[in-house]
């Protein structure tokens, strides 16, 4: 299967981003919608994933302060290629806005994961919405998409 990255506006394309992020953070892991949504989604740089059938199956958001998050995608496709996708998409967009580094607040799981791709822990762990996270940086020259696999 094939997929696409495309840059899109929150203010154009809100809704779509809004369905996939309610079915997988407040439906399947149950995060409170007033959490999901916040004032930084206006002014961030979103990605939606389509498959060949132009069918949304995954998004990501990275502030203009490059903190990726808001990571959902569809169950049936978290594999590589999906994530592969998402990641070239900021890390490209990182590079356009002349960002030198990238941030993403981790579950604890997902710390081997990161840091495999050329992130480093930073500060302590904490708590956020119910879930134990841990901030790691990376600088983009040392970003890597070596093992492109989420456990979300």
């Amino acid at each position: 299967m094939t997929f696409r990255a495309k840059n899109v506006d929150w203010g154009n394309e809100q809704h779509k981003l809004r369905k996939i992020r309610e079915k997988v953070f407040v439906c399947q892991w149950r995060i409170p919608s007033e959490y999901e949504f916040d004032h930084q989604d206006s002014d961030a740089f979103h990605i939606l994933v389509v498959d060949e059938n132009d069918q949304v199956v995954a998004t990501a958001r990275m502030t203009p302060k490059g903190e990726i998050g808001r990571i959902a995608v569809e169950p049936q496709y978290r594999g590589p290629e999906v994530y592969q996708a998402l990641f070239s998409a900021l890390i490209n967009i990182a590079q356009q806005h002349g960002m030198l580094e990238v941030l993403v607040h981790c579950e604890l799981e997902g710390v081997e994961y990161y840091q495999q791709q050329g992130f480093r822990p930073v500060g302590l762990v904490f708590m956020d919405a119910g879930i134990p996270r841990q901030s790691m940086v990376c600088g983009l020259q040392n970003f890597s998409l070596t093992r492109v696999e989420l456990t979300h």
